[in-house]
């Protein structure tokens, strides 16, 4: 709480009135990061506990029981967040396979019975081609009013089977359909990916074992970017790990011409000796996130150059304030006119590039960026 309480403060201060947050965590602490949420954010603000399949098996030398999902809490700044729908899956478009070269294209069949019963909705429908008229099974009704089905009927969306002799069925139309679908709260490892697929990710990029151990696979990221954002959206993850948030967004932008940028956040905090990374050449995990981003670019450049000429990644690093700090706790006089005497320059000792930095520092605390600083 100690750890998470301050960052989740800071992180609703940065999101915007409509923006969202999605949190990663396991059984361990779940409990705890929804009450602390519920305070930062609101109980109102509260969207969704997903649950991630992480793992494909379970793990046979396990004590107790085999976890094969962690959750993801996903809290709204506002109710001005709107939800984005997910892309339509191939199983969901397949139905849709009829076409009369109307101009309308893809269609489906659809019953035109409904469970509840309406004495209104019980009518003739006549077939145009066999006369036939086909009354609704006893205790059933159409979905339709009788004039809505002779609209049906003149344009053509109403389908008696293949033969023309058959029941009535409704002509559903594919671009009549809502594009795209609704996320839902359980996100198996065929949707998203899983540990291991993150991994192998990794392995691929650093031809090697991969440097991070609980890594996160890209599709789990690309879904909740895809929920969240719109194409020209601003993503921060400030516990960026690997960097797979990164990876995400660059690929994701590349694959529909979006341009959401990406800042990653990540302490360098350094790792033990007896670790892959390590042995490997890497001090930190900063060292890491660092790599991954630069070898992702160089792969998606030589993947794509034409789209890609301009793809790039700024790595900035925090470093101490150029001027002095006043001390507020000062209280007798002749440490007052020593702190006085001091400020008569308010910078701190000269170097060679403190002009730069100066200029750099007074320009983020105005809010207006350090655009064209070098």
């Amino acid at each position: 709480l100690s750890m998470m309480y301050p960052r989740l403060y800071l992180a609703r201060n940065l999101l915007r009135d409509d923006g969202v947050i999605f949190i990663s965590i396991d059984d361990n602490e779940a409990a705890n990061l929804k009450l602390v949420c519920d305070e930062i954010f609101g109980e109102e603000n509260f969207v969704a506990n997903v649950i991630w399949q992480k793992k494909y098996a379970a793990t046979n030398d396990a004590k107790g029981f085999s976890t094969l999902h962690d959750y993801i809490l996903v809290y709204q700044k506002s109710s001005s967040f709107e939800r984005k729908l997910l892309p339509r899956t191939e199983s969901q478009n397949k139905p849709y396979k009829n076409d009369d070269n109307d101009g309308r294209g893809l269609w489906r069949s659809d019953n035109l019975l409904v469970k509840s019963f309406s004495e209104s909705a019980v009518y003739p429908i006549r077939n145009p081609k066999t006369g036939i008229e086909h009354f609704p099974p006893k205790g059933s009704s159409w979905r339709a009013s009788k004039k809505t089905m002779e609209i049906w009927l003149e344009e053509n969306r109403i389908f008696f089977g293949k033969d023309g002799k058959g029941a009535p069925q409704l002509k559903r139309y594919l671009n009549e359909v809502q594009q795209g679908r609704v996320p839902s709260t359980w996100w198996t490892f065929e949707e998203v990916g899983h540990n291991d697929a993150a991994n192998k990710e990794l392995q691929s990029l650093f031809n090697s074992k991969a440097p991070f151990d609980t890594p996160k696979p890209t599709t789990l990221i690309r879904q909740m970017v895809s929920i969240a954002c719109d194409s020209n959206d601003l993503i921060l993850d400030f516990f960026a790990g690997s960097g797979t948030t990164m990876q995400a967004v660059m690929e994701l932008n590349l694959e529909d011409g979006g341009h959401r940028q990406c800042i990653c956040v990540q302490f360098p905090e350094k790792l033990e000796e007896n670790t892959e990374a390590y042995k490997a050449g890497y001090r930190t995990i900063a060292d890491i996130t660092r790599a991954r981003i630069a070898r992702v670019i160089e792969k998606l450049k030589k993947k794509k150059p034409a789209e890609t000429h301009n793809l790039a990644c700024a790595q900035f690093t925090l470093s101490p304030s150029c001027f002095k700090v006043w001390r507020a706790d000062v209280a007798d006089g002749a440490a007052l006119r020593e702190q006085l005497e001091m400020f008569r320059h308010a910078e701190k000792e000269e170097k060679t590039d403190a002009q730069t930095a100066m200029l750099a520092e007074l320009l983020l605390k105005m809010g207006l960026g350090a655009l064209g600083v070098q």
